[in-house]
């Protein structure tokens, strides 16, 4: 009965409590331009969150969604949820005054009529109806079986699932591959080829104050009090929080709308916060993602692994597990599925030339959101991302202490993690910027873009994958914005918010724990600031929010009590303020305390392993004046693995100054959108951009030619790839243009049938006389003979179809392993396309490989690390393979 005790008496305050933590003259902790944060309230404006007491918050919050709502509607339409109406970046408008319902607009034309009216705000929940003449496709179907799209795509007549709306203001969402399930299916009710959909625009938000009061029980985890109210009270938010998001089964809940475990979102949130509050859920919702002694892989952009390839941050999370437990049992396990991932990933995602590993940015799996549109799921896979590669560098340093302490081998993990950590810092390490690019892209030869990335920043800092001066660099140099950092910096132009023209709090927490590890305040203060008002303002930890306005409404999608959100809100009591760090045998304290956040802070009944601990600290700063322990003087902020029982634990800071490095705060920019360049014999041309005042023009990922004009003459290359970046007049670098193929030569093409019995499936679209299946079943073993004139470098793709699953989920991506001549090149993947969508054609990842005059034997062999996270389908048709000379 004594915690229930506790718990009521924590709940039950008097009225001189409440009102003395609530002083109308209370300290500034943060000013920003927006908002600001005092000890005990967040004001933003009319916005205006306070604390009550430990236990209790009110807000009168206001999304200020309703008040911003354009008339003006940008939006295009789709056949089988993708963007498929006009070109890429080309969308329609219309400025909705008094009209009810829009023009009859034909797809895949243009729209040619101005858009006049007055602008200003749509009133809340106003019906309009969309209406789109699809008879010309329908025709098309008719006479050729399929339509042709202005990209030259081919939509097959059997493949045809129906037409779709999508847009940039809400209940439309550029989400191409979900506007199914958010109920943007047009239909034709008469069935005169005239698609219509009613939708309400500007949705209304019910606004009501809130109030948050502890409900949970909360007293068998640690207590924490200190001199700043609005973080006791955020901290105890987030404790309860946390017990809700347990599930009966003892796993994590990812968020209050969404059930179930995901790799990456479990795993970073154990990293922050609940490898020490919560290790046994940690373990079973670990467990929870592997199948075959290998880490699961979530999907991402389309087909799971190895499009997305972070699912080694479960070693992260594994580690911490074992150093906050000294569970052998669990370290021997979780060796052996780290080491059976990473064999795989090495044969599968490690890029030969650079050292790194490809695969999507970790957690930015939504494509659009931080990659240019023209980029599939193939072109994803071949990137190489900045903290991906953190991730797998800190898994190897991982394995290598995994593996000595269990007296295995581990040079070799040590090695992989060094190359690792070179080709980072030779590829993607930015000396005019101060920090590193987002990532290499392209197609045959990559090129970095100069996106900040807020993630793989931070982890560069932890990781220390960037040296100390690289470190400092980047934490003083990194553009952050008023309301925090923002998942990638310079926002993507006509992108709703999600990961682009976002802050996430997770992101922020990491941002925030390497600003501490530094020694910046000035960033560590803005962080944490970031951090509170939101949680404050909206009493719950929001997965994101919008970086212009700090709103919660207006992302894509969002849910509150995220699971990774409140573990980052928790760590910056434990893991800064309190300063803890784990390591094998020991708990070491180095608590980074602002001036602002000075006094007194307690943390009583804190359990590390068989150990009860109570935490005094005083003072403020980075550095330590003294330590003592159980009442004795202590040289140093540490407890051993092996203390058994009651300890307290005293800390007095120095209340030294440690904000004398810089900030960068910065306005919230968009870049220019990407040119979409064309091939015309010799001259590359693009559509001039009349914001742009310069394009710059990359030959084989080299910069070639700055110029303002609208094309470019290619003078002599037998083979070369061309691209194009707009610059804008801040000197801001758009993506670059689908890189273009320029060939003297046509390049060599192998049709698949003429050596392999080709499959009686009733496709369309493809080449020659057939095409090939290749699944688990058949064709696991494909030999194509390869005669070419000349010996020299060759590039090679496969034309393929996927049809397994949607482009955007599912976990389905075929996989091969190519042979040259018996010796194993590397891995061809082959992503889905659509669900059932077999005439849909595309080319995989190539290979650059050495032919010799003659004839050569191609492989395409299922072997035993192609099986993907589907295990049982791993199916494509097989079209065609193309061969161009290099050299």
């Amino acid at each position: 009965m004594k915690i229930r005790t506790n718990f009521i008496a924590m709940t039950i305050l008097t009225a001189s409590a409440i009102m003395s933590s609530c002083k109308s003259d209370s300290p500034i902790l943060y000013k920003a331009q927006n908002f600001t944060v005092y000890k005990d309230k967040v004001v933003q404006g009319q916005n205006i969150a306070e604390v009550l007491s430990p236990v209790i918050m009110k807000s009168n919050y206001k999304s200020t969604e309703n008040e911003t709502y354009s008339n003006l509607i940008s939006f295009k339409f789709s056949i089988n949820e993708k963007d498929n109406d006009l070109a890429q970046g080309v969308n329609r408008q219309i400025l909705i005054t008094n009209q009810k319902e829009s023009p009859i607009y034909v797809f895949g034309q243009q729209q040619t009529e101005p858009v006049d009216g007055p602008k200003g705000i749509l009133p809340a929940d106003t019906d309009f109806t969309f209406r789109l003449d699809m008879r010309a496709v329908f025709q098309q179907f008719k006479d050729k079986g399929f339509y042709q799209c202005q990209d030259g795509t081919k939509i097959a007549q059997s493949d045809f699932k129906g037409v779709y709306i999508a847009g940039g203001a809400l209940p439309l969402t550029w989400d191409f591959v979900n506007l199914s399930s958010r109920g943007l299916k047009m239909t034709d009710t008469d069935a005169d080829g005239i698609f219509e959909i009613t939708l309400k625009l500007n949705p209304l938000i019910p606004v009501e104050d809130k109030t948050w009061k502890l409900t949970q029980d909360i007293t068998s985890k640690a207590s924490y009090k200190s001199d700043q109210p609005i973080v006791d009270a955020l901290y105890n938010l987030s404790l309860e929080e946390a017990k809700l998001a347990i599930e009966p089964d003892n796993t994590f809940r990812t968020g209050a709308k969404w059930a179930g475990v995901w790799t990456r979102d479990i795993s970073y949130s154990i990293l922050l916060a609940f490898s020490y509050l919560e290790p046994e859920v940690a373990k079973i919702s670990l467990l929870k993602k592997v199948k075959r002694d290998r880490i699961i892989q979530d999907t991402g952009s389309g087909g799971a692994w190895p499009v997305s390839s972070d699912r080694t941050t479960w070693a992260l999370a594994a580690w911490e597990v074992y150093k906050t437990t000294g569970d052998k049992d669990w370290l021997k396990k979780a060796y052996t599925i780290i080491k059976n991932t990473t064999e795989d990933d090495y044969k599968t995602i490690r890029n030969n030339q650079t050292g790194m590993y490809s695969g999507e940015s970790s957690f930015l799996d939504w494509r659009e959101q931080t990659y240019p549109k023209w980029m599939s799921n193939m072109d994803i896979y071949v990137s190489q991302n900045l903290g991906t590669n953190m991730v797998h560098y800190q898994t190897h340093q991982i394995l290598s202490k995994m593996a000595t302490i269990l007296g295995e081998s581990h040079e070799q993990y040590d090695a992989i993690a060094a190359q690792i950590k070179k080709g980072i810092n030779a590829n993607l390490w930015m000396e005019d910027k101060g920090y590193y690019a987002q990532y290499l892209y392209g197609k045959n030869y990559m090129i970095p873009s100069k996106r900040f990335e807020a993630l793989g920043e931070a982890l560069a800092v932890l990781f220390d994958v960037a040296d100390a001066e690289q470190s400092k660099s980047i934490i003083s140099k990194s553009p952050l914005t008023d309301y925090g950092v923002t998942c990638i910096y310079p926002q993507i132009p006509g992108i709703p918010p999600y990961h682009n023209n976002a802050i996430w709090p997770f992101v922020q927490s990491y941002w925030n724990l390497a600003a501490a590890k530094v020694g910046n305040e000035k960033v560590l203060n803005q962080g944490l600031a970031s951090i509170y008002r939101a949680a404050g303002l909206f009493l719950t930890n929001y997965e994101n929010m919008v970086a212009d306005n700090g709103d919660f409404k207006g992302t894509e999608i969002n849910s509150h009590r995220m699971l990774w959100s409140m573990a980052g809100n928790l760590s910056m009591v434990y893991r800064v303020f309190i300063g803890m760090h784990f390591e094998e045998d020991q708990l070491v304290f180095e608590p980074v305390i602002p001036k602002n956040y000075g006094g007194t802070r307690s943390l009583t009944n804190f359990k590390y392993r068989n150990a009860n601990l109570n935490i005094t600290i005083e003072g403020y700063g980075n550095k330590i004046a003294s330590v003592s322990i159980d009442g004795k003087k202590a040289d140093k902020a540490i407890i051993s693995a092996t203390f058994i029982g009651n300890h307290s634990v005293k800390i007095t800071m120095s209340n030294n100054d440690f904000s004398s490095d810089a900030i960068n705060l910065v306005e919230n920019k968009f870049t220019l959108a990407n040119p979409n360049t064309t091939l015309n014999g010799n001259t590359l041309t693009w559509k001039n951009n009349s914001e742009a005042v310069a394009y710059q023009v990359y030959k084989n990922g080299k910069l070639v030619d700055k110029t303002t004009a609208a094309s470019y003459q290619i003078l002599e290359d037998n083979y070369a790839e061309y691209a194009v970046s707009a610059i804008d007049v801040l000197g801001q670098e758009s993506f670059m243009s689908e890189p273009l193929i320029y060939s003297k030569a046509q390049p060599l093409v192998i049709e698949s049938e003429d050596f392999i019995t080709k499959s009686d499936l009733n496709y369309v679209n493809y080449s020659g006389k057939g095409f090939v299946e290749v699944s688990t079943e058949k064709n696991t073993k494909v030999s194509i003979p390869i005669v070419v004139a000349e010996s020299g470098e060759y590039f090679v793709d496969i034309k393929y179809s996927n049809g397994s699953g949607p482009w955007n989920t599912d976990n389905k991506c075929a996989i091969r392993s190519l042979y040259l001549n018996q010796d194993y090149v590397g891995v061809m993947v082959l992503p889905q396309r659509g669900t059932n969508e077999w005439s849909d054609w595309g080319f995989s990842n190539s290979h650059k490989i050495n032919l010799v005059k003659g004839e050569n034997q191609l492989e395409l062999v299922m072997e035993a690390w192609n099986n993907n996270m589907n295990v049982d389908v791993n199916r494509a048709m097989i079209d065609y393979i193309r061969l161009y000379k290099v050299q």
